[in-house]
């Protein structure tokens, strides 16, 4: 690929935790050209503007759209916020780079639960699936399953793909959102897992990861990535970790299933996104029931380095940095 043709990165106007924002700063960094796919034409895209990203303002469910933020563009990267429309927009994304024909990678971001999606094990009886799951769901969410047909779907396309199907960020609402309020006035943890433990990700490490492959894709065509963070840990380690980087003791106190559902979820339901929060609520019930109780060094052998840290990944998290900084 010549530097002359611009990468195109989709989800870059995104919030805390952007690993598409991330990736055009890295890309950027190593004088790559970016064209940045925006919803909306903000602050946000006026930022990626000065950053040197070239903009582009358009849908993703726009097929018009998404055909000209594509041309001229040989690599791709594919990230959409949660979105009941999540595999049109992939879909839409793949007829585009097919119809375009030069496509030299197609980077997908996914997730690690992909892994356990076998056909097998979706059209198992309801029972076994709750054996399964960890007994507190017995499907998957609708943006989870949006995922399975996006995967399939480019694996029938034909084009260079690669899945990075990435375990719970650090970044998401559950662990950085949610518990600030009795983190920060409290002390406490609140977090319905009880003794169960995660090995969440960074995500820097994913942006890190995706840009090196947009970098130098040849080796990674056609391959699925499964990747944790470095450790697995307990809800009494992660209070240390929140208590370190607030300057204070946490304690972890675990919360009933359901009730913490419904302070934390329900009103997100009610108020604000339903997809948004019935995808929220299936991932509680499946980290609460053990499915996310794992660990692999794949991203360590990956990236040549050691992946961030809980702890890390906390200290860089703007709303945690805002109540530190008052």
């Amino acid at each position: 690929m010549s530097k002359k043709n611009p990468i195109l990165i989709t989800g870059a106007g995104g919030f805390v935790g952007s690993v598409s924002g991330t990736i055009v700063k890295m890309l950027l960094e190593n004088d790559y050209p970016v064209r940045a796919f925006v919803r909306q034409d903000d602050e946000r895209a006026d930022a990626l503007r000065r950053a040197g990203a070239e903009v582009f303002v358009g849908d993703l469910l726009n097929l018009a759209d998404v055909a000209a933020a594509l041309q001229g563009c040989r690599r791709v990267y594919f990230s959409m916020s949660l979105n009941p429309y999540y595999a049109d927009a992939n879909i839409l994304m793949a007829a585009a780079a097919k119809a375009q024909g030069d496509i030299e990678v197609f980077v997908n971001i996914s997730e690690y639960e992909q892994s356990y999606m076998t056909y097998e094990k979706m059209i198992a009886p309801k029972e076994d699936r709750l054996a399964w799951l960890g007994g507190l769901v017995s499907d998957w969410s609708p943006q989870q399953r949006a995922h399975w047909i996006s995967e399939q779907a480019l694996n029938w396309s034909g084009l260079p793909i690669v899945h990075i199907r990435a375990t719970i960020f650090v970044e998401n609402p559950i662990l950085s959102w949610f518990p600030l309020n009795q983190l920060w006035n409290a002390g406490e943890l609140h977090l319905p897992f009880g003794t169960q433990k995660l090995a969440p990700i960074a995500g820097y490490d994913v942006a890190e990861l995706c840009t090196q492959i947009l970098i130098e894709p040849w080796t990674h065509i056609s391959k699925s990535y499964e990747l944790t963070g470095p450790e697995l840990k307990d809800m009494y380690e992660f209070a240390e970790d929140y208590g370190a980087v607030l300057g204070q003791h946490v304690s972890y106190v675990p919360q009933e299933l359901d009730i913490w559902i419904k302070n934390c979820i329900d009103n997100l339901r009610s108020n604000r996104d339903p997809h948004v929060a019935n995808h929220l609520e299936i991932l509680t019930r499946l980290v609460a029931g053990g499915r996310y109780n794992v660990v692999n060094d794949q991203l360590e052998k990956l990236l040549g380095r050691p992946p961030k840290t809980v702890k890390w990944a906390l200290q860089q998290h703007p709303r945690i940095k805002s109540l530190i900084e008052g």
